[in-house]
C-alpha cells in the first residue's frame, strides 16, 4: 500500500473491488474490459494480485493489471510481464496515476523474475515510462474477395479445444524467430470473454484451423489464424465472413489467406518493448548468441569478445568456440569504436534484440547506432528477427 498525494492510496486490488473496477473499465473503455478483468483475477493463475487500483476512500479511481507472459528467442523462454487493463476516472486524469500504477507493475514484474516489458498501447504515452517501439504487427488489410469453404465446417472454440488450438498455434509460430505464445491461461480467457470469438474449422471432424474474430461492431476481423494446410487456412477466412483480417506472412495460413486480402494501410504499428536491465537480458539470452557463433563459419572455433556500448554504460560478451559469457558490465563508453565495439543507443535495445533490422539495418536507420569496426561478429550476434506475437488484445 502507497499513499500518494490529496489522500489517495494505491493497493493492490480486493474481491470488493470488482463491481467498482468492472464500472470504471467498461466507462472508460468497452463493457468486455470488465468481463476481461473478471477472467483475469478470478483466475488461479493470475489472481487479485495481478491488479492494482488507487482509491479515493471506498472509490477506484484508476487501475492496471500486470499479466504474465513469455517471449521465446531462438527457443529460450524469456518471462515477461504486459500491463492491461488501464483506466483512471476523467475526474482524476493529470494526477500521475498511471506513472504510479506503471511503477507498481515494473516492481511486480521484477518481482516476479521478468525481464522484459511488451505491450500495446497508445502512440507515444508508454514511451515515458521506458517502452520503446520495437516489434512490428502484422498489417491488417481488406478482404475484397472471398475463397470457397470446401468440405469445411466452422463452430466457436470451447474450453476443450484448447489443447488442439495451442498445437495449430505452436507448429505456426515454429517459423518465427521470435514467439510470443498464449500462455494456457489466457487460452482460458480467450475461450470465455465477450470482446472477440475463438474459432475452430473442421475438416470430417477433425480440427484444421483456428482463428479469432472481432465483433461485427469493430469490423469483424480476422485475426490469428493457423491451419494445417492453405485449405483449411482458406475456409477459416471463408466461414468466419470476416470484412478484414490480419496477414501472417512466413506461415501456412498466412499464404492461404494472402491471396484474398486487398491493399494494406500506410500506417505502421509496433509493439512497445521495455528491457529493465539490459545486463540481466544480456547474460539470460547468452545460449542464443553462443548458438549463432556457433552456426557461423566465421566464428564457430574463435576467441574473442564482443563490446557493446550503450553510451553511460557498456557490457563485454567474451566467447570461445561457440560459447558466450559470462556478460562483463562496465562503465561509460562514449567511442567503443577505438575498443572494437559496437555501439547502440540505450532506448534501441529492443529493436536490436528483437526487430526486424538487426544492428545492420538499425545502423542505417539510427546516427546513434552503429556496428563498429567488427562488423561481421555484430551481424552475427544481432541478426534481423522475425517475431511472431499472440497477446491478450488484438493490436
Amino acid at each position: 500500500m502507497t499513499s500518494l498525494d490529496s489522500g489517495l492510496v494505491l493497493r493492490t486490488a480486493r474481491p470488493g473491488d470488482l463491481d467498482r473496477i468492472g464500472a470504471l473499465l467498461a466507462d472508460r473503455g468497452e463493457p468486455a474490459d470488465a468481463v476481461d478483468h473478471r477472467l483475469v483475477v478470478e483466475d488461479p493463475d493470475a489472481g487479485w494480485g495481478a491488479c492494482a487500483v488507487v482509491v479515493d476512500g471506498d472509490r477506484v479511481v484508476s487501475t492496471a493489471t500486470l499479466l504474465d507472459e513469455t517471449l521465446v528467442l531462438a527457443g529460450v523462454e524469456i518471462p515477461a510481464g504486459q500491463v492491461e487493463l488501464v483506466a483512471t476516472d476523467r475526474a482524476y486524469e493529470g494526477r500521475g496515476l498511471v506513472r504510479a500504477l506503471m511503477g507498481w507493475a515494473h516492481e511486480r514484474s521484477a518481482a516476479r523474475g521478468q525481464l522484459v516489458g511488451v505491450m500495446i498501447g497508445i502512440p507515444y504515452f508508454y514511451r515515458k515510462f521506458g517502452y520503446t517501439y520495437a516489434v512490428p504487427i502484422p498489417a491488417t488489410r481488406p478482404v475484397p474477395a472471398r475463397p470457397d469453404a470446401g468440405a469445411h465446417t466452422i463452430r466457436e472454440a470451447t474450453a476443450d479445444d484448447i489443447p488442439v488450438m495451442a498445437r495449430l498455434q505452436e507448429a505456426e509460430q515454429a517459423r518465427a524467430d521470435l514467439v510470443v505464445p498464449h500462455s494456457p491461461a489466457l487460452w482460458r480467457w480467450l475461450v470465455e470473454r465477450d470482446g472477440s470469438t475463438q474459432w475452430v474449422v473442421e475438416r470430417d471432424g477433425v480440427p484444421v484451423a483456428t482463428g479469432r474474430t472481432t465483433p461485427p461492431d469493430e469490423g469483424l476481423r480476422l485475426a490469428e489464424v493457423a491451419a494445417v494446410d492453405e485449405a483449411a487456412g482458406r475456409a477459416l477466412l471463408a466461414l468466419t465472413a470476416a470484412r478484414e483480417a490480419t496477414e501472417r506472412p512466413g506461415t501456412v495460413a498466412g499464404d492461404a489467406l494472402e491471396p484474398f486480402l486487398g491493399a494494406a494501410g500506410e500506417e505502421a504499428e509496433s509493439y512497445y518493448v521495455r528491457v529493465p536491465d539490459p545486463v540481466a537480458l544480456l547474460e539470460h539470452l547468452r545460449p542464443v548468441f553462443g548458438a549463432r557463433l556457433a552456426a557461423s563459419e566465421a566464428f564457430a572455433d574463435r576467441e574473442g569478445e564482443a563490446v557493446v556500448s550503450f553510451y553511460e554504460s557498456h557490457v563485454r560478451l567474451p566467447f570461445r568456440a561457440g560459447v558466450v559469457g559470462p556478460v562483463v558490465p562496465g562503465g561509460t563508453m562514449q567511442g567503443p569504436g577505438a575498443e572494437g565495439g559496437a555501439g547502440v543507443a540505450p532506448d534501441m535495445l529492443a529493436s536490436l534484440l528483437f526487430g526486424p533490422h538487426g544492428i545492420t539495418g538499425l545502423a542505417a536507420r539510427q546516427p546513434d547506432v552503429y556496428p563498429g569496426p567488427n562488423a561481421d561478429l555484430m551481424r552475427t550476434l544481432f541478426p534481423p528477427v522475425r517475431a511472431d506475437v499472440l497477446t491478450f488484445y488484438l493490436p
